[in-house]
């Protein structure tokens, strides 16, 4: 109705806008999901997890892609392993369940391991024992002693220049710097080689799984991978001039079986670990600030006695965002797992984010609950020959890291959505806006 002005004349109410009513998800349709196409990975993480709670329910694990088998048209399809209990049972049996060729999809070409050597990650015993021997003995206690200390330093470091800086890239100024340094002060990088290396391997990482035509973009991310071998060589060669104390020097003096280690193996190794020691810590780091800022109640947990919630909260971080969201193995030996017969030659699929979130082991699965006990998570791996070296040294880092960050700033919170990489590979991050106020 007209209502009266106060100059008398009359004025129309102006009707209050509506907002236009929500678009309805359709219901999923097991018929219309294809883990193996790039589409399925470019959706909204809410509806990828959606995707495995209903894979969940089915009687044994679903193929997808293309039909299994090492040889013969449309070779390249998998089963995908999305129950905890079916994803730790391969990933603790290599003789049912191997990485070699090759654990990332797809596998990779015989001319790359031909030129970069094949990272640990893709060996069975007994070549994957020999060197992760070598790499164990290499990780001596005064060495890691050192380490333990520098994670402190870097954390509180890093939060200096932030306080003085006032970035307003998350990832950029705090995630990502913190794995960085102490994988370099480890290694013993020079300060003069870490700019090079640390935009190799942003480049190598934001390659691995993209979805897009296909799983992966290998091309940038291989000629990223060249540029990080040739350096690795470089100061590999250094150091056996001058041995120091750190973890090159370590593994350029050890051996294999009496054999020294190849420039191949070294280059293999420190590829693998500069970007996944890198890397996974970084975006669960980054996801490990959106879970605080979306669930303000636990953040507030936490800073109340940050001693005492802080190892569950970094393993909820690991688990509600599982930086690493599948790996492979091939079958090399007739078995059944999960309610289906597997065939040497046929190749598994372990996917993690749904391991992470599966209703028989974690109660509120979705919920993030930082006193959650027991959290056996697989963010680490499913345990096995291949479990995560470096999870101790990870968890020290966000330990650290949120410990210093929350202890000298106020109000520290995301402002803003994610930006989140499409892949099938790793939860990647590449910014997240945020603020805070210093203490």
């Amino acid at each position: 109705m007209a209502a009266p002005t106060r100059g008398g004349s009359t004025a129309v109410a102006t009707p209050t806008p509506t907002a236009p009513a929500p678009v309805p998800t359709p219901p999923l349709r097991l018929a219309d999901v294809d883990l193996a196409d790039a589409s399925f990975w470019a959706l909204p993480r809410a509806r990828r997890l959606e995707t495995f709670a209903l894979l969940r329910t089915l009687d044994a694990p679903v193929r997808f892609g293309a039909a299994n088998g090492r040889r013969g048209k449309g070779a390249g399809g998998f089963h995908a392993l999305v129950r905890h209990a079916d994803v730790q049972e391969a990933s603790r049996d290599p003789r049912r369940f191997a990485s070699a060729p090759g654990v990332t999809t797809p596998e990779p070409a015989a001319w790359v391991k031909a030129v970069f050597g094949d990272s640990m990650v893709n060996l069975d015993d007994p070549k994957h024992a020999a060197l992760r021997k070598v790499v164990a003995r290499a990780f001596t206690p005064r060495l890691l002693a050192a380490a333990e200390d520098n994670v402190r330093a870097v954390a509180d470091r890093i939060v200096d220049e932030v306080l003085r800086d006032r970035p307003t890239d998350f990832v950029a100024a705090v995630a990502s710097r913190m794995p960085f340094q102490i994988i370099c002060d480890l290694m013993g990088i020079p300060a003069d080689h870490r700019v090079e290396i640390a935009h190799r391997i942003d480049e190598a990482s934001a390659q691995a799984g993209v979805a897009r035509r296909r799983l992966r973009v290998p091309g940038r991310g291989l000629r990223a991978l060249a540029h990080l071998h040739v350096v690795m060589a470089k100061l590999a060669r250094e150091r056996r001039r001058a041995p120091a104390d750190d973890l090159i020097s370590a593994l350029v003096t050890a051996d294999v079986d009496g054999q020294a280690l190849s420039a191949r193996q070294l280059g293999a190794f420190f590829s693998l670990l500069l970007v996944a020691g890198v890397e996974t810590t970084r975006n669960a780091i980054a996801h490990g600030l959106v879970l605080l800022t979306d669930h303000p109640g636990q953040c507030a947990l936490l800073e109340t006695d940050f001693e005492r919630y802080a190892d569950g909260a970094v393993d909820e971080i690991v688990r509600h965002s599982t930086p690493i969201i599948q790996f492979r193995r091939t079958v090399v030996a007739e078995c059944e797992l999960g309610g289906r017969a597997f065939r040497p030659g046929e190749k598994v699929v372990l996917f993690y984010a749904s391991a992470n979130r599966d209703e028989a082991v974690f109660d509120s699965p979705d919920a993030f609950d930082i006193t959650r006990s027991p959290n056996p998570h697989l963010g680490y791996g499913g345990g096995g020959p291949h479990y995560c070296l470096g999870a101790h040294l990870a968890r020290q880092e966000m330990k650290a890291l949120f410990g210093a960050l929350l202890s000298r700033t106020e109000g520290l919170r995301a402002t803003g959505p994610a930006e989140l990489v499409d892949s099938s590979f790793d939860n990647r991050v590449r910014s997240l806006p945020f603020a805070f106020t210093a203490r």
